[in-house]
């Protein structure tokens, strides 16, 4: 079975892919402290409690975090017995190579969702993550990752709104009731999520306008389904799609082993 890994910079999620399905899908938080041996009684814990029978033989890694990589290789050598793929590294070949400026290294989560996109809705799209960062990824016709936009994750403008702002308390991502605050939480909550609403149009809107093709909006990431209730943009909410990716990623570099 496959261990398919995805580091970001908040969370780490594990999923066992058994060739049909993902029979397991676990999350923890990010830390490049944590250890190969720490991961494993983590791991091994919730497979016993969860009854999940699981013979690891295979693993890839897609991670934004570089300093986690070295823990989750010796993970999978020390304790799976193989010697896992990881998404970016030169041994990890693309199904169509991604068409940026010479030079420019292309975050591996970026790469992983190019390709489960394309897979699921074809060429020309732009894949929105709602992540630490929220991204947008343009995938040509063929698959090939072509550039795309950056923006601060939502969480991540709360946090800089807080600690900029003495007076203004930490709140949670909801849809407001109204867009019109008529306190303090309600004013921030309208403002956090009508504007991403409007950050995220706007900008699909201006590269669908540079692209000058239809384009489809595919969007993924924890706050995805949340932000889909306040605008008609997005084709599809793709919940698994990062994982999608990876086990497309393995499957093809098996193939042209």
């Amino acid at each position: 079975m496959l261990l398919a890994i995805d580091c970001g910079n908040t969370n780490t999620v594990f999923s066992i892919w058994d060739g049909n399905r993902f029979i397991a899908t676990w999350r923890c938080a990010t830390d490049h402290k944590r250890t190969a041996d720490e991961y494993f009684v983590w791991l091994s814990s919730l497979m016993a409690v969860t009854r999940t029978e699981a013979q690891i033989t295979e693993a890839i890694i897609s991670s934004t975090v570089p300093r986690v990589v070295f823990n989750l290789r010796v993970l999978c050598n020390r304790y799976f017995d193989c010697r896992p793929l990881v998404v970016g590294k030169p041994e990890c070949a693309l199904p169509v190579a991604p068409r940026v400026d010479v030079g420019t290294t292309v975050g591996p989560d970026r790469l992983v969702n190019t390709v489960g996109a394309h897979d699921r809705h074809g060429g020309d799209l732009v894949v929105v993550d709602f992540g630490t960062a929220t991204t947008f990824d343009v995938v040509a016709e063929d698959g090939a990752y072509i550039g795309g936009v950056i923006a601060p994750g939502v969480n991540l403008s709360l946090e800089a709104l807080h600690m900029a702002a003495a007076a203004l308390p930490h709140i949670d991502v909801a849809r407001p009731q109204r867009a019109i605050g008529t306190n303090t939480v309600a004013c921030m909550q309208s403002g956090v999520y009508w504007g991403y609403v409007g950050l995220v149009e706007g900008i699909v809107r201006e590269v669908r306008r540079e692209y000058a093709r239809p384009m489809k909006v595919i969007a993924t990431g924890g706050l995805a389904a949340l932000f889909d209730q306040g605008t008609d943009l997005f084709h599809s909410i793709e919940d698994d799609l990062t994982m999608h990716g990876l086990v497309l990623i393995n499957d093809f570099n098996k193939e042209t082993a």
